[in-house]
């Protein structure tokens, strides 16, 4: 088994606000891999004492434990779970109703001997690669669907779109929002092997046109995460005249797990 991990943030005078981890059963049955990208926070107040990457590492501790040491429970139950262990956490000093309480985008993989079962909550993405080379993308493409009015400021996307129906959902403060994930469940035998990436990775694709997400896929399991983030940095920086990025982040934390089963 082949497993690669590599996470930047946008700038290093600033935490990574991203969690990835890879978790591998002392069993040598199956594995795991949980993969965040935290939601930056605009400059008003959060409702929260606690930092975004707090929150993370709080929500991708609890995942990594579950995922490994219940394998019998789905994802999306996991999900809820970690959801509602790290709220409590900080339940009686912050306020979890707050928008903005920290939040965070989900990818979860799980695989045994027989089967690979996924959970997609937001944009960041799963890249699946059968072994005749066909990659399937599992995406949870709300966000990129919404009319561009409910993005038009933070103050509307907060209080229409923001895990609201009709809008689009991140992992908070209310586990029921694991019901709202894209899940699923392929024999183990249809999977040779998998990439996780979080959006400031997936701009290859979404935002610099780079290639289709098969050639994500190649350039990540030819040339490895870190050479993929490099790319990423080095499309950026050339975008002196946002061309591609518009108005968003000239950087972002990039996170890119490579599993190859």
């Amino acid at each position: 088994m082949r497993t690669e991990l590599v996470s930047e943030p946008s700038d290093r005078a600033y935490p990574n606000e991203d969690f990835a981890s890879v978790g591998l059963p002392a069993s040598g049955q199956g594995g795991s891999v949980v993969l965040l990208d935290g939601v930056t926070p605009p400059r008003g107040g959060t409702g929260c004492l606690h930092s975004v990457p707090w929150y993370t590492a709080r929500l991708g501790g609890a995942l990594t434990e579950l995922t490994v040491s219940l394998p019998d429970v789905p994802l999306a139950e996991t999900l809820a779970r970690a959801v509602a262990r790290t709220a409590d956490a900080h339940a009686e000093s912050c306020d979890l109703s707050h928008p903005r309480t920290p939040q965070a985008t989900v990818v979860l993989v799980r695989w045994s001997p027989e089967a690979v079962e996924y959970l997609v909550l937001s944009d960041s993405a799963l890249l699946l690669a059968a072994p005749d080379g066909t990659v399937t993308p599992v995406l949870d493409d709300r966000l990129a669907l919404l009319p561009p009015e409910l993005l038009a400021s933070e103050e509307i996307c907060d209080t229409r779109a923001r895990n609201k129906e009709g809008g689009f959902f991140t992992a908070a403060a209310d586990p029921a929002v694991a019901a709202r994930a894209v899940t699923g469940t392929v024999p183990r035998t249809e999977v040779a092997a998998l990439a996780a990436l979080t959006d400031g990775v997936t701009r290859w694709v979404e935002k610099f046109h780079e290639g289709d997400w098969a050639d994500l896929f190649t350039y990540v399991r030819k040339e490895g995460p870190r050479a993929l983030v490099e790319r990423v940095r080095e499309l950026e920086r050339a975008d002196g005249e946002r061309a591609f990025l518009g108005r968003g982040k000239r950087h972002d934390d990039a996170t890119a797990v490579f599993v190859e089963l």
